[in-house]
């Protein structure tokens, strides 16, 4: 099972990552300033992500694929890894769509005191 991770940036902004079962990394979020907004970014991860149509394909400026899921506002939940074809990235795309409605969320935020 997939996971969202989060995690705070240098800059103090909240963040998550999705996850997959193997561990590698097939989302990041943006940054956002409090938590519970974080928490609804995954939220709306897990409603937009089984909709085929926010999912915005692009190439980067090294000729390879990425993608940016936008929720139905426009506004960008997250964005992929850098993928070196077409295919590696539509099947980073299917991971996302079986991850997301299951994954666990782990806050790694939390600091837990004796």
């Amino acid at each position: 099972m997939g996971k969202f991770i989060i995690n705070r940036r240098a800059d103090k902004q909240y963040q998550f990552n999705l996850k997959a079962e193997n561990g590698e990394i097939i989302l990041t979020s943006e940054g956002y300033v409090q938590k519970a907004s974080c928490i609804r970014g995954i939220e709306s991860v897990r409603v937009n992500s089984q909709d085929n149509l926010r999912y915005y394909r692009k190439v980067a400026t090294n000729g390879k694929s990425f993608f940016i899921l936008k929720a139905g506002n426009g506004q960008v939940i997250g964005k992929s890894q850098l993928y070196s074809s077409v295919p590696s990235m539509e099947n980073g795309i299917k991971s996302i769509k079986h991850n997301a409605i299951i994954a666990a969320i782990i806050d790694e935020t939390i600091i837990i005191k004796d």
